[in-house]
């Protein structure tokens, strides 16, 4: 069998498959397309009366206006007429008042003992009516008699008056009337005037939805019976199947609000309301109602004067059966014809199926080889067609995607080779290793700094950091791995030749898709020359205090010389030895050696060597080198410190220093006298001391700036004392802020870490035992 015939008997076989079950699906399409039809046509139609009753209740609501308006001026004037205690009043006085003033009736309400009731009226039949269960009516009552706004949203309210909205009359259930209540205070009862009259009932009657019912069942023939549904007393106990009330019989509470309830099936019908409620969307019910099948839709409505109610209308079943079979014959005729065109076209449209194909699949056969033009001719626009501009737009899309992929590989090798670039051009030394430390890049800057060359390293494993800092950069990459934000470090870092370089160190993780790390880049800047500057900066700034000092140490000396010389003289004088003036001037030369032990301490250049010292001490010695010139200036110094030993790690040349800086500044700001309090206390697993004084304070403005180079508030000052201190607290790994009041004095804080209990002391990297001071 040739593959023409093979493939109209495919053609064939699919069509005739496809044909039987488009009927059998058709069928089912239908019915619910219908259904759905319907469905739609039904909610259209109810929101159509809905929206009707909508209208025809503006309508209503703009009559009931201009009579609220009439029994309000009726009430007024009625209230001029009336003596303003009931106990005047009688009921044949209301009734010719009413005829006087064009109204129905008159009755006026007094309050009872926990009610409201019809004390006075001209008609009899509203004598003693009580009110209490009238809902918002009595509602309304008990604001007229408090002599505030009527919080009803229903009716019309007006000044000290309130008219309640058409409603069936309680004495004449035959009537529907329009009341109005009025209370100004002047009297001790609600004059209510009505309206009672066939004219009123009509209007209502014409209004009501009865008749827009009416009106579009006779539009809508299908239509079998359409109910307006007040849920809230619909299913009630006094509830008849029919729909009638005999307790609930006024216009807001009926159960059924208009139309009819004859194809009604109390038990479903009251499940499928709270669902349509519940759901706020149709109900739709298949059911048999007297004997025939029908199809009922419960529609929600909310309307802004109606509130929320449903809507219920039925439509008989055979409409849809009707159409139902209808369209299956039509789909079988078609059927039949289609088959019998389909046998003879079939064989001819497979002619024509083959010769496209062979096309498709040559042009298939170029693209593959990479020959993307011409492209395919389009001789029509069935499937075949399709499938030919199908493959010429994904012939274009691959000769454009792989033209984008040439210049995009082309921009990538331009943007690799300019950021190559940058990164060899940068003063920077950076280098790329891998998780286990084996180098993948490196540029120029790093070649220079540490003396490896690039083809050395990459692919290798290098010793960069030296023993004594291994613990340390260990523990921060540890940090960085977790996701932790780190500054850049100053360290300590190996060269090729085995040298020891100061770096400053920012390391960053490279991270794949999943968040895992996977390398680090190590960004080093070579920190010698600037370390150099800095201690050359810390030296001057040094030399300056030492300047300051001498002073005062020259004063300090003075004084026990003078002791000396003294007891020196009275010896000559009495050519003997006194042993108690011996000990007087050696104790003054003890102190004289330790003044100017102090002194050269501070002036005389010193390894850095970090010790474990008690805070105390160091703040000691300061205090008596310094105390001198406290007194020269009138200011003493007090110092409030723990009993217990404050150890720390530090270098004590270094943190006297600062001690001296912070003190001599407080000294400077107090022209005037004072006192310098110095307080040591420990918290936690920080030694806390805080130098406070009383002199002019620094202004809010200028605290930032405190620390940077070359500013000062002092005329003389440049402001590298501040800096330098900063700088060593930052080394010993501590933190010191500055609060200042002005007029009221200056407060530093220095927070340093409490030294672990260690047998002997260490050297720390930082300084390496160069000399630094």
């Amino acid at each position: 069998m040739s593959i023409k015939t093979k493939l109209s008997a495919i053609i064939f076989g699919s069509v005739l498959l496809i044909l039987a079950l488009n009927l059998t699906l058709n069928s089912y399409a239908t019915r619910n397309n219908m259904r759905s039809e319907i469905e739609r046509n039904m909610k259209t139609a109810a929101m159509q009366i809905a929206v009707s009753v909508e209208q025809s209740n503006y309508s209503s609501n703009y009559a009931e206006q201009l009579l609220a308006q009439n029994l309000r001026m009726a009430a007024i004037l009625i209230s001029q007429e009336l003596d303003p205690d009931i106990v005047n009043v009688s009921n044949a006085e209301l009734k010719t008042l009413a005829s006087k003033v064009g109204v129905s009736n008159i009755s006026l309400l007094i309050r009872a003992k926990d009610n409201i009731v019809v004390k006075r009226s001209s008609d009899p039949k509203e004598l003693g009516l009580p009110t209490k269960g009238w809902g918002y009516w009595y509602t309304a009552f008990v604001d007229l008699f408090e002599r505030r706004e009527v919080s009803v949203a229903k009716g019309q309210r007006m000044e000290h008056f309130w008219s309640g909205p058409f409603e069936y009359s309680s004495s004449n259930p035959e009537f529907i009337e329009k009341w109005g209540y009025y209370y100004d205070g002047r009297s001790n009862y609600i004059i209510d005037p009505y309206i009672r009259s066939t004219s009123i009932s009509d209007y209502v009657r014409i209004m009501s939805p009865e008749e827009i019912v009416k009106q579009t069942m006779e539009v809508n023939p299908d239509i079998l019976e359409i109910t307006g549904i007040n849920p809230s007393t619909f299913g009630s106990s006094t509830m008849a199947p029919d729909g009638t009330d005999n307790v609930n019989v006024k216009l807001r509470n009926r159960p059924i609000m208009y139309g009819t309830y004859r194809f009604g099936n109390l038990e479903q019908d009251i499940n499928a309301v709270q669902e349509a409620l519940a759901k706020q969307e149709p109900v739709m019910m298949d059911t048999m109602v007297r004997g025939a099948r029908v199809l009922k839709s419960f529609i929600p409505v909310t309307l802004p004067d109606s509130g929320t109610y449903v809507i219920s209308v039925v439509i008989d079943y055979s409409v849809i059966s009707s159409v139902i079979k209808l369209q299956l014959w039509n789909n079988i005729r078609s059927s039949l014809l289609l088959l019998a065109v389909f046998l003879v076209g079939s064989y001819i449209l497979a002619g024509f199926i083959i010769r496209p194909i062979q096309a498709i699949l040559t042009k298939v056969q170029d693209v593959s080889r990479g020959k993307f033009e011409p492209p395919l001719e389009v001789g029509s626009r069935d499937e075949l067609g399709q499938l030919t501009l199908r493959i010429n737009a994904m012939t274009r899309n691959l000769a454009l995607h792989t033209s984008r992929l040439r210049q995009t590989v082309e921009e990538n090798r331009k943007v690799k080779e300019h950021l190559e670039s940058v990164i060899n051009g940068t003063s920077d030394a950076i280098h790329t290793a891998d998780m286990s430390g084996t180098v993948i890049s490196v540029n120029r800057a790093f070649e220079e700094l540490y003396g490896w060359k690039e083809r050395e390293v990459v692919g290798s494993t290098i010793r960069l950091v030296p023993d004594s800092v291994l613990k340390e950069e260990e523990t921060r990459l540890q940090w960085l791995i977790k996701g932790a934000q780190l500054a850049p470090t100053e360290t300590l870092r190996l060269k090729r030749d085995g040298t020891v370089v100061e770096v400053s160190v920012s390391t960053s993780v490279i991270r794949d898709e999943e968040g895992k790390p996977v390398s680090f880049v190590h960004v080093s800047r070579d920190m010698t020359e600037r370390n150099r500057m800095e201690e050359l900066l810390r030296q001057s700034e040094k030399l300056t205090t030492v300047g300051q000092l001498a002073a005062g140490v020259a004063h300090e000396i003075r004084n026990p010389l003078t002791t000396l010389r003294g007891f020196l003289q009275l010896q000559r004088e009495k050519n003997m030895l006194v042993p108690l003036h011996v000990d007087l001037m050696l104790s003054e030369l003890e102190r004289i050696n330790l003044i100017v032990s102090e002194f050269l301490i501070l002036a005389k250049p010193q390894a850095v060597r970090f010790q474990q010292k008690d805070v105390r001490h160091v703040l000691h010695d300061v205090i008596s080198l310094l105390d001198s010139q406290a007194h020269l200036h009138n200011i003493e110094v007090k110092d409030r410190f723990e009993v217990s030993p404050a150890m720390v790690h530090c270098e004590e040349n270094q943190l006297k220093q600062v001690f001296i800086n912070i003190i001599k500044n407080g000294i400077e700001s107090m022209s005037s006298g004072g006192t310098i309090t110095l307080e040591q206390k420990r918290i936690g697993d920080s030694i806390v001391i805080v130098i406070s004084d009383e002199g002019e304070g620094i202004p809010e403005n200028i605290l930032p700036k405190l620390g940077q180079p070359f500013f000062s508030n002092k005329e003389t000052g440049t402001g590298l004392g501040l800096m330098i201190s900063q700088r060593i607290i930052q080394a010993h790994k501590g933190m010191m802020e500055i609060e200042s009041q002005v007029g009221r004095g200056t407060s530093v804080t220095i927070v340093l870490p409490a030294a672990k209990e260690s047998a002997e002391p260490i050297n720390e990297e930082t300084g390496g035992g160069k000399e630094t001071e």
